[in-house]
C-alpha cells in the first residue's frame, strides 16, 4: 500500500484529508480510486490503514479502518550534523540518510566548506531537502519524517550539542593512525531513547582547531574503519553501524 505522511489538523475523527502533491499522487499517478486502501502516517507516528472514499481534482478524503501497531524508526535519535558539502551531495545524504534511520539533519558551516549559502534561495533548498526526506520516508516505510535544519555556524552547533546524550566527530586523522575503539565504544553504551550528534565533515575534512574545540565539548573523535571515506559516504556509514548495533544484535 503507498504510504502518506499527514499533519494532524487533516485528521479529524475517523477521517483525514489529503491535499497537495499528495492528492494529486494519489489520483493522477497511482490513479486510484474509492475504495482502495493507503496506508497514512501521523505527526507523531501513528499509522493508520485508511481507505479512500472520494477523490476530488485536488483533495483526497479517506476514512481509518484501523490503527496499526507499527514502529520502524531506530531506537535512537540520530542527528547528522553534515558540513556543507558542494552541489547535491547534501541531498543525497538527507535522502540515503532518512533511509538509514537518521532522524535530524542539520547542516553547519565548516571552515573547508566551500558552497555559499543564498539566503534567499536557502528556505526554497531547505523545502527542497524537506520534500527528498519525505518521499524517502515514504518508500523505506517510515513513520516519522527527518527533522530538516537550516545551515548553522560553528558555535551554534556546539550550543546544540548539549542536548544530546552522546556526541561523535568523525576524523579522518584518527583513521590513518590506526584508531579502532572509540566508535565501537560509544555505539556499545546507546540505550533506546538515548540520543546520538555525528559531526561529519565537509570535503578536505575538519581542521585540528574544529575538532579540538568539538573535543573540548564533550565530542568523542572517532574513525569511521581504516578506509577515507567522502562526505556523502561518511554519513551512511554511520548510520549502517548504529543501525547493526542497535536493531540487529539485540
Amino acid at each position: 500500500m503507498q504510504r502518506y505522511f499527514v499533519k494532524n489538523d487533516q485528521i479529524t475523527e475517523n477521517k483525514i484529508e489529503i491535499s497537495g502533491e499528495d492528492a494529486h499522487h494519489i489520483s493522477r499517478v497511482m490513479r486510484m480510486k474509492p475504495g482502495e486502501n493507503i496506508i497514512c502516517c501521523s505527526e507523531d507516528g501513528q499509522v493508520a490503514r485508511c481507505e479512500i472514499q472520494e477523490i476530488t481534482d485536488d483533495l483526497c478524503f479517506a476514512s481509518i479502518v484501523e490503527w496499526i501497531d507499527e514502529n520502524k524508526e531506530l531506537p535512537v535519535f540520530v542527528t547528522i550534523a553534515q558540513g556543507l558539502p558542494k552541489g547535491d551531495k547534501l541531498e543525497l545524504v538527507v535522502q540515503k540518510g532518512t533511509e538509514m534511520g537518521a532522524r535530524c539533519f542539520l547542516p553547519f558551516f565548516a571552515s573547508r566548506s566551500i558552497v555559499k549559502w543564498d539566503e534567499k534561495k536557502g528556505r526554497k533548498k531547505v523545502e527542497r531537502l524537506e520534500k527528498i526526506a519525505k518521499e524517502a520516508a515514504e518508500q523505506s516505510h517510515r513513520t516519522k519524517v527527518p527533522e530538516i535544519n537550516e545551515p548553522v555556524n560553528f558555535k551554534t552547533l556546539l550550543n546544540e550539542s548539549k542536548n544530546y546524550t552522546y556526541k561523535i566527530v568523525a576524523y579522518e586523522e584518527d583513521a590513518k593512525l590506526g584508531e579502532k575503539s572509540n566508535l565501537f565504544s560509544v555505539l556499545s553504551k546507546l540505550a533506546s531513547g538515548d540520543s546520538l550528534l555525528a559531526v561529519i565533515g565537509p570535503e578536505g575534512g575538519l581542521t585540528e582547531e574544529e575538532v579540538s574545540e568539538l573535543r573540548n565539548n564533550g565530542f568523542i573523535s572517532c574513525s569511521l574503519g581504516q578506509r577515507i571515506l567522502r562526505t556523502e559516504t561518511a554519513p551512511l556509514y554511520l548510520l549502517a553501524a548504529v543501525s547493526y548495533h542497535t536493531e540487529l544484535l539485540g
